[in-house]
């Protein structure tokens, strides 16, 4: 995957996603955790501790080799994406909740991801020179993810309605540019893929199955509403297997290292389709609200 398709391809398709993220971003929606503060600490709590040791045990439980462990555990470090708030959507959970769950990890992931990968490197010891995101790599990361989206904020900000003619064809061209990208990777490295996809594929749904499910009804035990739980699920169970993969392959330069993303990444969809059914079906229509 060290073509130009993936080498430039993957972070300008990354960055279109995040300056769109961006352009949906109010410092508002910063301020607004402010307002509930109760599920935003249970969400980055799920987020940051249980979801990395969750991780760390099904990584050991099915032993799989240094690299894809690594692979796993930087998976599990990257914060919710914007599909998060379509699913939250779908199945009726606080947008709200979710847009600044999204803002908030953003910028804490900056801080985090390179933590967790870098314990993981240390751990599991993929690399014969302990290759490893260092501060350099890590000033990469910060501009990756937070640059597109404080860009996006400036023009939300400054030009509102220019910002708001953009939204919808940035987040129509960020979905046709990656699907071209991914595809594109995907079809040069299809026998790496092939040959992984079967050990990978139990432990990425079991992964996304616990996930949703922690975000899900650890928020409810804590008598957090049913539309913030719904919204808290889908934030850390959908993670952004897109910065996954470009921080892996971009910066860390390893193609092993992005295959769980990639698969997490395909399966997620329908997991996360199918919980949302089963989440939304549970209580009757009415307590949605409670």
């Amino acid at each position: 995957m060290g073509s130009a398709l993936t080498t430039i391809g993957l972070p300008v398709a990354l960055g279109i996603i995040m300056l769109g993220l961006g352009l949906s971003l109010t410092i508002g929606d910063f301020t607004r955790v402010l307002k509930q503060p109760k599920a935003v600490l249970t969400a980055l709590a799920c987020q940051l501790l249980i979801l990395p040791a969750v991780c760390f045990g099904l990584v050991l439980l099915f032993q799989l080799p240094p690299v894809l462990a690594v692979g796993m555990m930087m998976l599990a470090a990257s914060p919710g994406g914007t599909t998060a708030n379509l699913y939250s959507h779908l199945f009726r959970g606080d947008i709200a909740l979710n847009i600044s769950l999204t803002a908030v990890n953003s910028v804490v992931a900056v801080i985090t991801l390179p933590l967790i990968t870098n314990f993981a490197i240390i751990y599991f010891q993929p690399f014969d020179d302990q290759l490893g995101l260092q501060w350099a790599k890590a000033l990469e990361v910060f501009a990756i993810v937070l640059l597109p989206v404080a860009l996006g904020m400036l023009v939300r900000r400054f030009w509102p309605k220019f910002a708001e003619a953009m939204d919808k064809p940035v987040r129509i061209a960020s979905v046709v540019i990656l699907i071209v990208v991914i595809a594109g990777a995907v079809a040069s490295n299809w026998a790496l893929l092939a040959a992984n996809f079967a050990q990978l594929a139990l432990i990425t749904i079991l992964f996304c199955l616990i996930s949703l499910s922690i975000g899900f009804w650890v928020p409810r035990m804590l008598k957090i509403g049913k539309r913030e739980s719904i919204a808290t699920s889908f934030e850390i169970g959908i993670h952004n297997a897109t910065l996954a993969i470009v921080i892996a392959q971009s910066v860390l330069g390893s193609t092993e290292l992005s295959l769980p993303a990639a698969v997490y990444g395909v399966l997620m969809f329908f997991v996360a389709f199918g919980f949302g059914f089963l989440i939304r079906g549970r209580e009757p229509q009415a307590a949605m609200a409670s």
